[in-house]
């Protein structure tokens, strides 16, 4: 159900008619109880300056700024005073209502004392059908109403005579007068609730659309751990691989029929080996070739590797000093060198060095 409640003027108080969803319409006076009602004001015609005008239909802003324009230089009131809504009444010439600031604030205050917040406020004049030709008049609300195309005003004989002079005036029926009265509560031809004065939206919770967002984002959160998890398994899986075919590699190194525990271990178990203790044998030897070869008058005449890692060799020289240079060198290589009792004998110097790690 539907209330449409005018606005008190003069000595005319507060007029209300309810449209039922049946299409029944009940009347009253004063205000009416509207627990769980919809509430359309209406504003009286008095009150109301109507206007028509080919407006920008680009956007509600610059059809309002538009309209500004138009009253300011058709009124002598400041444009600072007054509130200009803009309507859509079929094709053609847009209405334009202008309402006093100071009336406008009055009644929305008013309606907020009694708990009232109206869906739309209609001015009086709109209710009535827009005639094709000449003028309209009918009774809504207990106030008698004219209107043509492009006008809409309070029924006063004077005023009316004047305005309509010669011009066709035809009374609206009760069943149409219902009718257009339903039809402008549905889809109101002009709402002065605009710009200052417009309907405060409240912000409700959309909990359905919450619930959906939450399930989305833990969906989005499920699919990212399980591409993880998929990363995890798959570095997982080729570690694994590539330990086992390191492993199967390191078997081969390993004497056959050798029962496998540990393939680092054992391998490096038969390096040790393999190249003897110590820095091993191929290693030691080198560094002394290497220090021989360094050491011109020098020449190795024996070669024993020790069991400790140690390396005893022979050595015959040409002068008493090079196997002092020759021990030198080996020391300077990073070895330990311990040298024994050297003889000269037919113009030669021999003897042996024990060359091991430091």
């Amino acid at each position: 159900m539907t209330t449409l409640l005018f606005l008190p003027y003069g000595d005319r108080g507060y007029r209300w008619l309810a449209l039922a969803d049946d299409g029944a319409i009940t009347e009253g006076e004063g205000m009416p109880a509207l627990a769980d009602t919809a509430v359309v004001a209406v504003a009286p015609a008095e009150s109301v300056t109507l206007h028509w005008a080919d407006l920008p239909a680009r956007s509600p802003a610059q059809a309002t700024a538009a309209a500004r324009l138009l009253v300011a230089e058709a009124s002598a009131t400041p444009i600072a005073e007054l509130h200009v809504a803009v309507g859509t009444e079929g094709e053609g010439e847009r209405p334009i209502a202008v309402v006093g600031m100071g009336a406008m604030a009055g009644w929305l205050a008013d309606l907020a004392v009694h708990g009232i917040d109206p869906l739309a406020v209609i001015p009086a004049p709109l209710l009535l059908p827009r005639p094709e030709e000449g003028y309209v008049r009918g009774i809504v609300g207990g106030a008698a109403l004219v209107r043509s195309c492009t006008t809409g005003f309070a029924d006063e004989a004077r005023l009316t005579d004047l305005v309509v002079g010669d011009a066709p005036l035809a009374t609206v029926e009760r069943d149409a007068l219902d009718a257009t009265v339903a039809a402008a509560v549905a889809a109101p031809p002009l709402d002065l609730r605009q710009g200052p004065f417009a309907r405060r939206r409240r912000i409700g919770i959309d909990w359905a659309l919450i619930r959906r967002l939450a399930l989305l984002g833990a969906g989005i959160l499920a699919l990212t751990l399980a591409i993880d998890l998929v990363r995890i398994a798959k570095y997982s899986f080729g570690a694994d691989a590539l330990e086992a075919r390191a492993e199967a590699l390191g078997r081969t190194g390993l004497a056959r029929g050798e029962t496998v525990t540990d393939v680092d271990r054992q391998l490096a178990e038969r390096l040790s080996a393999v190249r003897g203790p110590g820095l091993g044998f191929s290693t030691t030897v080198a560094a002394v070739y290497a220090a021989v070869r360094a050491t011109p008058g020098t020449e190795l005449t024996a070669l024993d590797f020790q069991p400790n890692g140690s390396l005893r060799i022979g050595v015959g020289a040409a002068r008493e000093s090079l196997p002092t240079d020759l021990k030198r060198a080996l020391e300077a290589a990073g070895f330990t060198v311990t040298a024994g009792v050297f003889q000269s004998a037919n113009g030669r110097v021999t003897g042996e060095m024990t060359v091991s790690r430091p």
